[in-house]
């Protein structure tokens, strides 16, 4: 029966006046078809929705209907799966979305706890996910990532310059057509965005093509994004202005405070973003940075320059000393264990490097608190999601390492996430396992969109109930990704290091905590976090015949089973990497099932059930590669067969186990 049948008519009259009696907020009604092709007009659309209360309508077919079991199951699967009632219209009463989001703020030297407004505000008024990550530590190509939904190999924006990333890449990629913006738009939403959009967005290309999807937009333009004295910025399809003289994050939070106002007055749903650039280092380029011909010579980085009215804070304050900090023995592989402990004068440069971080941040702290303010004043806080994030983290003096970021340590990887709004538990912490990659489906499901079936990454549960119900089934992993090069900032040690290519893996259970990677020089990482939080005794230099064992408590090991050892962990680890590093859609959620096609392996001690041993250690392709690159070529990325169990013939390695090749 189509939406005009009397007696779908009959059904949604009594729907609707059951929920106008009961003054209910949505009401579900599932009606049966004689064909799928009848529901091509959405009978939502025919009886709408009010914002007292609302009408979800879930078609099936009379074969389904014929099915009592089935019947009830599907429907119960779509009412999930379609989340909030939401229409391609501009609906007011839809959540609006604001997210802040910096550029290089750390969360693990405490640059959060300096930031006062952002903890009244959104710490205490929030939800804290203290176990959330940037899958590629670096500006583009983590942006490229937050903004589609997928894992930067799918992406293939790896750098922040031509010929392997930034802005043009983006765009020769397709995704300027396929974004959060436009599908943000297609839900009714209006988008405004001020401050950096990603790095190689410059004068000399802004146009070339404009960003699509914005209702307004105010961008940061290159080779000045980082200069906090003499930034350029490019409104709507206007030329670039500059703002010589002028403090960036004050010039841009003035740029925010408009579009906010601009947003309210339209009276539709809105999804606002500010990125300052901040703490971001104060960078001048060459010219040739920006053609792909780096040199230390291309770039000169220096501490980032406060407002000010800030600068005479934290005139104490040192970047944390802890027992990664400088230490006295190297740590890491490749050229991180090479690097020589860091002299008092460097150490000194440092910590005023650190100091003028957190100045800096105070002007965002200020366009938190102003923000919050605004959206009060004018009455729709309490209908506003407010999002506060960073691209990447950041390391000063961590393994002897000088101010920057892309490795693959917690220092990087493990940025701040701080949530508030409809829902929302009020200071709390969450230990969900999250990444960048799931920020766009949860924008998308918080306006009501249809979630894509090619994302890489799942809506994060942010509200109580949500969490509540995710505990048990939330997966345990994020995968880590880099390319190309590392740079060192400041005065000691700068310039670019080559071959800093890898692939990671994060896994977070109950009772285990791990760090994973492989490196393109055939180097490996294995770290213990819950014995090792600041990753300095790499496992994987040890006695692979050694047992493992788990944190005692929790552990869900079976009573009565075999030591674990430490080659059997590293064999599933190593297929998980296996997996991840060319994973599409589920397979990046569910790796395991690509490993577990029937759905008996959900986790790491799933997986280390003795009857898999040989398929983990002689079966399945170790993870290497055969050429470090400069960006993402897939004929260098090495073996990417992955086995599923049970397998009946013996793989490539003609049944050489693991611990025959290690």
């Amino acid at each position: 029966m189509d939406g005009s049948s009397p007696v779908a008519g009959r059904l949604h009259q009594a729907a609707l006046r059951d929920a106008h009696a009961e003054g209910l907020v949505e009401v579900q009604i599932v009606c049966a078809i004689d064909h799928w092709d009848h529901a091509r007009q959405p009978l939502t659309r025919v009886y709408g929705a009010t914002p007292r209360y609302a009408v979800k309508v879930h078609l099936f077919t009379a074969e389904l209907a014929d099915q009592p079991e089935t019947f009830a199951e599907r429907s119960e699967q779509m009412a999930k799966a379609d989340g909030p009632l939401q229409d391609d219209g501009g609906d007011a009463s839809k959540p609006n979305i604001v997210f802040i989001l910096t550029d290089d703020q750390d969360l693990h030297m405490n640059s959060l706890a300096h930031m006062p407004h952002l903890k009244k505000h959104l710490l205490d008024e929030g939800t804290f996910f203290q176990r959330h990550y940037c899958t590629v530590a670096l500006c583009c190509p983590s942006r490229v990532n937050l903004w589609t939904g997928k894992a930067a190999h799918n992406t293939n924006v790896t750098d922040v310059n031509p010929p392997y990333g930034g802005y043009p890449k983006f765009v020769t990629q397709g995704f300027n057509e396929a974004w959060l913006p436009l599908w943000l738009q297609k839900s009714g939403y209006n988008n405004y965005y001020t401050g950096k959009l990603f790095n190689a967005h410059s004068l000399s290309n802004y146009d070339s093509p404009f960003p699509s999807g914005f209702t307004g937009s105010d961008f940061l333009l290159d080779p000045h994004t980082y200069e906090y004295l003499n930034a350029s910025f490019q409104r709507n399809q206007d030329p670039p202005v500059s703002h010589e003289g002028e403090y960036s994050t004050d010039v841009l939070a003035s740029k925010a405070y408009g579009f906010l106002d601009d947003a309210i007055a339209a009276e539709k749903p809105f999804f606002l973003t500010i990125a300052p650039s901040a703490p971001h280092s104060n960078v001048k380029f060459e010219q040739d940075f920006f053609h792909g011909n780096v040199s230390g010579h291309t770039i000169k980085t220096s501490p980032p320059i406060a407002a000010e009215r800030h600068k005479h804070l934290f005139k104490d304050a040192v970047v944390p000393r802890t027992p990664n900090f400088n230490p006295d023995k190297p740590s890491g592989v490749s050229w991180i264990s090479e690097l020589p402990q860091q002299s008092e004068e460097n150490i000194d440069f440092n910590d005023e490097f650190y100091r003028k971080r957190l100045q800096a941040l105070q002007a965002v702290d200020e366009i938190v608190e102003q923000v919050i303010t605004r959206l009060d004043k004018a009455g729709i806080l309490d209908n506003t999601y407010v999002f506060y994030s960073s691209d990447n983290g950041y390391h000063i003096g961590q393994h002897r390492l000088q101010p920057g970021k892309e490795c693959g340590f917690e220092e990087d990887i493990n940025v701040p996430l701080i949530v508030r709004g409809p829902g929302v538990a009020k200071g709390q912490v969450s230990d969900m396992v999250t990444s960048h990659t799931d920020l766009a489906p949860t924008f998308l499901s918080l306006a009501g969109g249809r979630i894509r079936d090619d994302f890489d990454g799942a809506a994060i549960p942010i509200t109580s109930t949500q969490l509540l119900e995710a505990k048990e089934t939330r997966r345990e992993h994020v995968n880590i990704e880099y390319w190309g090069f590392a740079l060192g900032e400041g005065d000691f040690g700068a310039g670019f290091k080559w071959n800093n290519t890898y692939k990671g893996l994060r896994l977070i259970g109950d009772d285990y905590n791990f760090y994973y990677s492989v490196w393109c020089s055939g180097e490996h990482e294995l770290y213990d976090l819950n014995n090792d939080p600041h990753e300095l005794h790499n496992l994987y230099t040890t006695n692979h015949s050694h047992p493992f064992h788990f944190t005692t408590t929790v552990s869900r090991v079976p009573s009565g089973s075999p030591p674990t050892n430490l080659y059997h962990l590293l064999s599933r680890l190593d297929s998980l990497v296996l997996v991840l590093k060319t994973c599409k859609g589920r397979s990046c959620t569910h790796p395991w099932e690509t490993l577990h096609p029937s759905g008996d392996v959900q986790t790491l001690h799933d997986a280390l059930n003795k009857t898999f041993d040989d398929f983990y250690e002689t079966q399945q392709e170790r993870v290497q590669y055969s050429k470090c690159e400069k960006g993402y070529i897939f004929e260098s990325e090495g073996p990417s067969d992955v086995k599923a169990f049970p397998i009946e013939v013996i793989g490539a390695r003609g049944g050489a186990s693991w611990s025959e090749l290690v």
